[in-house]
């Protein structure tokens, strides 16, 4: 490309889209790249700043913002991504589907470390919408050698794609509500109805809810009653405090279960307790996430209902955003909170 003051620019093709600001009314594309330059945009040009435009020279081992931009898309964008053509020298990447946005960090630091590449997403473990902006590739220059562009083809062609969205998985899942008081009329249960709210957004295959007293014979009986019904995920609620006649996780231990964490460094939600009966997922939920809109169970069930197994390192990884802030009006999953 070369660069040429406007008045001698009639005629020669602009190699990269101009933008116009209007403060507070308009941001968008006056020219775009390809556009042949006539005597009647010259006063436009001149009212947009633009005393001198870059006009098609290609140079041997360069190539333009545009095509760069959709082969660093193209080369990052892994299983459910999609992405657009390029606007503006940016290509924004998409969910093709609902899911959990996954993001392999290390490989991203590389890329970006790559001089002119610059790639910006939303965070790894990000609850995304079919259709919903993940993230956004593009150059600095306008111009790059392609060498650098395909540096970022070959890292992804032996280490894999950057991003890709786990979609959810259809699971079937069982609650068990334990107490004495629920179990014998005493109070109404509040719990179920908080639990029963958050897996519609997954479209489970919900198979009922069960009453235990406090006994771990009862609460051991009801786990492995759902296990045996198909449950892929048993939730329960009640008895997760330090109480001596709090039971439920001694009951999830007598099952044989394999505990992954009694326990967890992330307020609302420290007394969680998560652990596998063969491939079932077993979730001891405090007593918080029935008055809390958002606690630990709120970044869990995403990751399971994905398919992902979760181990020990996970949790302790939470304890960095993982102190919720109680905002007044919750904006989650759009914050910090358990990232």
């Amino acid at each position: 490309m070369k660069k040429v003051p406007v008045e001698k620019a009639i005629g020669m093709v602009l190699c990269h889209d101009i933008t116009k600001i209007i403060p507070g009314q308009f941001k968008g594309r006056a020219f775009k790249k390809g556009h042949i330059i006539q005597k009647e945009d010259i006063d436009e040009l001149l009212r947009l700043g633009k005393e001198h435009v870059y006009v098609w020279e290609q140079n041997s081992g360069e190539i333009h913002e545009d095509e760069a931009a959709l082969r660093i898309a193209r080369a990052v964008a892994g299983e459910n991504i999609e992405y657009c053509e390029p606007k503006e020298g940016k290509v924004t990447l998409k969910a093709a589907v609902k899911g959990l946005f996954k993001v392999d960090s290390k490989l991203l630091q590389e890329i970006n470390s790559i001089e002119y590449i610059s790639i910006a997403s939303l965070p790894g473990d990000f609850a995304v919408e079919e259709g919903q902006k993940v993230a956004g590739a593009r150059i600095i220059p306008l111009m790059i050698e392609e060498k650098r562009v395909k540096e970022v083809e070959n890292l992804c062609g032996e280490k894999g794609s950057v991003f890709q969205v786990f979609q959810y998985k259809k699971l079937k899942v069982s609650v068990i509500t334990t107490g004495n008081e629920v179990y014998k009329g005493r109070i109404q249960d509040k719990f179920g109805p908080v639990i029963l709210k958050k897996l519609d957004y997954f479209n489970a295959d919900y198979l009922g809810q069960t009453f235990c007293p406090d006994s771990i014979e009862e609460i051991k009986k009801a786990i492995l009653g759902c296990r045996e019904r198909g449950a892929d995920l048993i939730i329960l609620t009640g008895g997760m405090s330090v109480d001596p006649d709090d039971v439920t996780p001694s009951a999830i231990r007598n099952t044989g279960a394999r505990v992954v964490t009694y326990g967890a460094p992330v307020q609302p939600g420290n007394m969680f307790m998560m652990a596998y009966l063969d491939t079932t997922a077993i979730l001891g939920v405090p007593g918080c996430a029935m008055y809390y809109k958002t606690t630990i169970l709120d970044s869990v069930l995403p990751k399971i209902f994905a398919g992902q197994i979760l181990t020990r390192d996970d949790f302790v990884r939470m304890g960095e955003g993982g102190f919720c802030l109680n905002c007044e009006v919750c904006r989650y999953p759009n914050c910090y909170f358990c990232r």
